[in-house]
Formats: structure tokens, sequence, C-alpha cells
């Protein structure tokens, strides 16, 4: 069992007991959270409460959350598009809605376990046996390329290039409203929403550098077709810095709104560029838009 306490502040008075223990505890969902107060392991000043209990300032709660289960991705026959191969990584094209590897939850049906089945086992072990082959990773609900390692070497190599900056990854999508400059740079830091723990933000506190590079491509009514290049690699960066000045990514339901016709934001990755781990050549790899993509295009145009 791991043991957490908290203590309510002022923001979170009238807050109800299991929205307070998921925003402020990112390893739990709201519905995991009502299960744990269910099996009264959830106290509120030494003692059990129902869900909807409302908290008051200076409450003092603590609940206890058991050990995962360990988790392990296992090899599926699952369709995967491989842009590339040879014997230290592939260049994969995600489609949108593919999860990269399993979590609580989502054991299977995932990138990873396809990819498993297709190098029937041989990928880098440095993320673990639940993130094999994974030197970085796009949301569920965004599409495009990824490069996946097959052994610790490359994988070192390839990650090392990330951390320096040296790795070239270009995204398209689709913005809310117009940009004031054609080109420009967003550097802000991004860290965890204090108020909604699964969320990121453009904040000062416990956040680390953020910068994302933009050029206009193509103007609509009211829509904006954009290049992001990222310099750092922030979990939901483009969303948050896009969201942040004010062009939320278009079906963003998370940072700005849901966009009838596709499910989660429009955005895709679209090339990948790096110094391979044995020849030492650069290489890049460019793809199409996908159909989603230009499904939303035709309809704003």
């Amino acid at each position: 069992m791991n043991r957490f306490e908290l203590l309510v502040t002022n923001e979170f008075e009238n807050t109800r007991v299991d929205k307070f223990i998921s925003d402020n505890c990112e390893e739990l969902t709201r519905s995991s959270v009502q299960k744990l107060i269910e099996s009264n392991c959830v106290f509120v000043n030494k003692k059990v409460v129902s869900k909807n209990y409302k908290l008051k300032v200076n409450d003092f709660v603590e609940f206890d959350i058991p050990e995962p289960t360990l988790l392990e991705a296992v090899p599926q026959n699952i369709p995967v598009d491989i842009v590339y191969e040879d014997d230290d990584l592939l260049i994969v094209n995600k489609p949108k809605g593919m999860v990269v590897h399993p979590a609580a939850g989502n054991p299977d049906s995932m990138l990873v376990n396809a990819l498993l089945y297709h190098c029937e086992g041989k990928l880098s072990s440095i993320n673990g046996v639940i993130r094999p082959g994974i030197v970085h990773r796009i949301d569920k609900l965004t599409s495009g390329l990824l490069i996946v390692c097959k052994n610790d070497v490359s994988h070192n190599f390839i990650a090392e290039q990330i951390k320096e900056h040296s790795f070239t990854r270009e995204y398209f999508a689709i913005n809310c409203g117009r940009f004031k400059e054609y080109k420009g740079t967003i550097d802000a830091p991004i860290g965890r929403d204090k108020f909604d723990r699964k969320k990121m933000c453009v904040t000062q506190q416990n956040s680390k550098n953020a910068v994302t590079h933009y050029e206009v491509l193509e103007e609509f009514s009211g829509y904006t077709l954009t290049k992001f290049t990222l310099e750092t690699g922030r979990t939901h960066q483009i969303r948050v810095h896009s969201a942040y000045v004010g062009h939320p990514v278009l079906g963003d339901d998370v940072y700005g709104k849901a966009f009838k016709g596709i499910e989660g934001q429009c955005l895709h990755a679209k090339k990948v560029g790096f110094i391979h781990p044995t020849t030492k050549e650069y290489m890049e790899f460019d793809s199409e838009l996908p159909e989603y993509f230009n499904i939303i295009l035709n309809k704003i145009k």
C-alpha cells in the first residue's frame, strides 16, 4: 500500500472529496478514487466518508493506493504501418485513436503490442516491459510518425539527440483563429495544472522550459493550417502552447473545444529526422496528411 496525505486549502473548499483526490493525484482517475472510497480506503480527519462529501478548509485527507498490478506488454497480431525498418529501428506511422503503450485499464491492442508481434520481441528494453522500444511518444488522438528502437544502443543514441534538441519533429495542425505573425516562437514553461492534474498548462511553478516554433501555411475563415517544430518535447506541448496564445488546436476538447466530425485534436506528426545510430548519417522521413485531416481541411475551406 502507498499512503497519501493531503491538507485542504481555500481553493478546494466545498469540493467533493472524490474530485479533490483525482485532481491532486495524477495516478488516479475519478472512478478509481470512488472505488477506493467504497472500499473504505479514504479518510477525512481520520473518519471514513462518502464520495460526495464536500471538503472544508484544513480538512486532512488520507488514502491508501494498493500496489499496482504488474503490467507487461504482450505480442498481438495487429496491422501497423511501417514506413522504414532496419536492424536498429523502425519508423511507424501511428493512426489517430491508437494508444502507444499499455496502461492500467488499457492492457492491450496498443502500438507496442503490434510491434512486439512484428519484431518478434526484438525491441529495446530501457523503458521496461510495458514500453519496449518506445523512445518518444505521441498522444492517442494525434496521428503520425514515431521512431521505435530495436536495441538499447540505438535507444540511447536517439534519446540523446532528443535530449540535446538535435532531433527533428515537425507537426501539422489546424488551429482556431489566425496568428498575428506568420512565423514565431512560443517560449513558455509547461507544468502540471494545479487545478486539474490530468492537464498541463503554462506555469512558472514546478515546470520545465518548453519552446515551440510555428509557421502559418494557409489561412481560412476562422482557422489556420500551421506547421509546428518542437525544440523541446513536453507533454501536450503543441496543444498547450496553441491554447496559451489563443489558438487551440481544432477539436482539442481538453485545451479548447470539440469539433463536429472528429474525435480529439487535428494534429499530425508529419516529419521526423535524426542521425542514424549505426551509419551516423542524417535520415528524415515525411508522411502524407491522413484522411481525417484532409476531410477537416475540405470542410473549413
